[in-house]
């Protein structure tokens, strides 16, 4: 740890104001001027609908008559369609059998991937490796454009800091600057850079979600309520967000939760002052599925009201809700709303539509031959397969259980050993669910053929026995056989296997359903019979491997302190099989670090690094003192904390350099710190860089993370790491919003997790 002192005071304020991005295409403004000239109103607010196609349900509803309603010029896009074919016939219709021939404009959740999948966001995160996160989401692009796809609701950026909500899957984790590095990674895949950015047919549009603080709900529970301080807000959640707007993303969701009591969908503050004024936002803003419709039970009003404030607050696209499209003519005659409000909004969606080429030609997405192709090839696999071993993180490796040798005889074991549907997790809406290898297939291909490999099931997901069997995501069935055996049967035949091993390998955790979204938890633990079959793995006294499919921290104490190895997956992807072998083996040391605080029990929620002091900390190296803030039952201390994950080798970090102790707004240093692998195996390791304002006008956190660097090193090889320290890095947004840097000591930290 280091000190510098920043000299001087700058104030930049974010809160001035800035009147909307222009748009600088002379071309496009003349195109859609003269289009929107011929456009009646009932086709300019046709533009601002986004029906579901019913393909692929993620809802609760389904809009119906959507040919008819394409003729008439009342739909502006649809999401949900799977296959080029049937794309490109849609499409027909919208370009040959409407008025004015306006293209449609084609999305999908594609989340971490299209065919090939790759791991959960969460699990991308645990990368820590921008071009890694990069390369997956221009993979995803490639294949979804491959299928007719031109528009993505990806990247989901919420920061969350709870994991009883389950959409902690879909996020980067609970930093905001990791968020924002991610962000920034996904936009860039999806879209391309700058001027770049929708030339080919394989690059399409990010839509960044959900904004804004959706994953700070309430106890958890999605699609509760949200509620903060804006500098809370501003310092800590928004920044993601930001990010992706900078990176040039091409659309924002709006959030299903309330931002200073008013839902962000009619929240005007939010959409227009913030996103458009102050961060220059030029793209369209949609909403999430049937947004505007749900405000009615937020108690805001009746529909038409909620459809009117909707527009009202910027918001230019109504996904299913079809509020739009009942409502705003009604408005504009009761002089509610403008047309000239309704002809912005139509604006940003031809804009995009002009952006992505679909008015040059309207099947630029829809090349037949490159959907056979271009998607899930064996190159693509080879990507996911390799992206996924750099998100495993291990946890814990006592007397080097891991890797494993060969050799000799190992068991596979659990009820998530020999299952394909669970390996690509949640919102893997395009997945063939039949086509994942399982962890059992992949420890048998990895392994050899002096490894004898024995497998039993052990256990069901749940004590509900019919659970597999009924489990749905998305509204599809998992097709998961119904497990007629008994707890007992099951377990007698695992310790059977078990017994005759070398070494125990337990695939136990989640299910894919049991994180995501509306897959909100109270108690975090491995499953109940999970739990069961694992203490009696244990008691046959070999060595257990603890693999762990999860979709956000789980409590670990337990197992932690019983287990001799633990291996995090989270849900890997298609590859996940081969990939977890390839860890499990040595073929590859486990690099991963984690994006979130793991609590020790759901009483610490919530529980992040960057926590701010208080007047009475408890002091460093204590269990507890009366009169301090603590627990009379658990340390504050995390079970494993931000950052953290272990390899297969050691690496020994030097004492940090600093190129100067002193710095002004003009100036800027270099941190610099020797890192070298004292163990016996090759490796890479996330160097991590944390900052601390020691003294604030407002306080500030225990610490920052503002940078990391990925590195490989061979046995004994040293490499000296550097970041540079900027003035913008040490600035934050004070008691009056002011985005600002102050004079004083700051703390450099560098190590391999937020604790070391």
């Amino acid at each position: 740890m280091k000190k510098i002192f920043i000299l001087g005071l700058a104030m930049i304020t974010m809160f001035g104001c800035q009147q909307n991005k222009q748009s600088t295409d002379v071309e496009m403004d003349r195109f859609v001027n003269e289009l929107m000239s011929k456009m009646t109103l009932e086709e300019k607010i046709g533009q601002l609908n986004l029906p579901s196609s019913g393909d692929i349900t993620t809802g609760q509803a389904k809009s119906s008559n959507i040919a008819e309603k394409i003729k008439a010029g009342q739909i502006g896009g649809l999401f949900n369609i799977k296959g080029v074919e049937k794309i490109k016939e849609v499409q027909r219709i919208a370009v040959e059998e409407s008025r004015l021939q306006i293209p449609l404009i084609f999305a999908m959740d594609v989340i971490h991937g299209y065919e090939t999948v790759f791991p959960i966001p969460l699990g991308l995160a645990a990368t820590w490796d921008r071009e890694a996160v990069e390369q997956a989401a221009r993979i995803s692009a490639v294949e979804a454009s491959a299928d007719g796809i031109c528009w993505t609701f990806s990247p989901m950026v919420d920061v969350s800091r709870d994991p009883r909500w389950g959409r902690m899957s879909e996020g980067f984790g609970e930093d905001t600057y990791l968020g924002g590095e991610f962000a920034k990674a996904m936009v860039y895949g999806y879209q391309g850079r700058g001027q770049d950015a929708y030339k080919a047919n394989n690059q399409i549009m990010a839509c960044v979600k959900h904004y804004a603080l959706y994953g700070a709900s309430e106890a958890g529970r999605d699609y509760n309520t949200t509620d903060m301080s804006r500098i809370r807000m501003f310092n800590e959640y928004m920044y993601p967000y930001q990010a992706a707007v900078d990176a040039g993303v091409g659309s924002v969701m709006a959030s299903f939760n309330e931002v200073d009591g008013v839902p962000a969908t009619a929240n005007k503050w939010l959409m227009t002052d913030v996103l458009r004024d102050q961060w220059g936002f030029d793209g369209f803003v949609v909403t999430d599925y049937t947004g505007i419709i749900e405000m009615v039970d937020h108690g805001i009003g009746d529909f038409e009201t909620a459809s009117i404030r909707a527009l009202d607050a910027d918001i230019d696209m109504d996904m299913v809700s079809e509020g739009f499209l009942l409502n705003l003519q009604k408005g504009i005659k009761e002089g509610k709303i403008s047309e000239a409000q309704v002809d912005l909004a139509c604006r940003r969606i031809l804009e995009a539509k002009y952006k992505l080429g679909l008015f040059a030609d309207p099947y630029k997405y829809c090349d037949v031959e490159r959907a056979k192709s271009e998607i899930y090839t064996v190159e693509h696999k080879a990507v996911a397969r390799e992206i996924a071993s750099k998100s495993f993180v291990l946890l814990k490796n006592d007397k080097n259980t891991l890797p494993l040798n060969k050799k000799g005889t190992v068991a596979v074991v659990g009820p998530l050993a020999n299952t394909r549907s669970n390996m690509p997790g949640t919102w893997s809406v395009a997945v063939d669910l039949d086509a994942s290898k399982t962890l059992l297939e992949g420890i048998r291909e990895v392994a050899g053929d002096k490894v004898r490999v024995t497998y039993a099931k052990g256990s069901h997901l749940t004590s509900d026995a019919t659970y597999e069997k009924n489990a749905t995501m998305f509204g599809k069935t998992l097709g998961r056989e119904e497990e007629k055996r008994s707890d007992a049967q099951m377990l007698s035949e695992a310790l059977s296997v078990a017994r005759n091993a070398d070494v125990i390998v337990a695939a136990l955790g989640e299910s894919a359903e049991m994180s995501g979204e509306a897959s909100s938890r109270t108690e975090l633990n491995i499953p109940d019979v999970q739990q069961t079959l694992l203490k009696e793995l244990l008691k046959t006294g070999k060595p257990v491997v603890l693999v762990l499919f999860n979709g956000r921290a789980l409590t670990l104490q337990w197992e932690a302190d019983h287990v001799p190895a633990i291996l995090d997956v989270w849900f890997g992807g298609t590859e996940a099989g081969l990939a977890i072998a390839d860890v499990l083996f040595g073929d590859v040391s486990p690099s991963g670090k984690l994006p979130v605080t793991f609590p020790q029990n759901v009483g610490q929620i919530p529980l992040f690094y960057n926590h701010k002091t208080t007047g009475r900390p408890l002091a460093e190296g204590k269990w507890f003192e009366k009169f301090r803030s603590n627990y009379l039952d658990v340390s504050n201390d995390p079970l494993y904390p931000f950052g953290y994950g272990l390899s297969y080798t050691e690496f020994e970090y030097g004492d940090i350099k600093l190129s100067a102790s002193e710095m002004t707004n003009e100036s800027e240093l270099t941190a610099s710190v020797m890192v070298t692998n004292k163990g016996q195996f090759d490796g890479e390791e996330v160097v991590q860089l944390y900052l601390r304002d020691v003294v604030g006008t407002v306080t500030r956190p225990v610490q920052e993370l503002k940078g990391f660097e990925r590195i490989s090193l061979k046995v004994g090889e040293s490499k000296e790491v550097s970041f540079k320290v900027t003035p913008e890095m040490l600035k934050f947004y004070n008691y009056d919003l002011q985005y600002v840097n102050e004079p004083g000591d700051f703390k450099v930290m560098i190590g391999g997790n937020s604790k070391d």
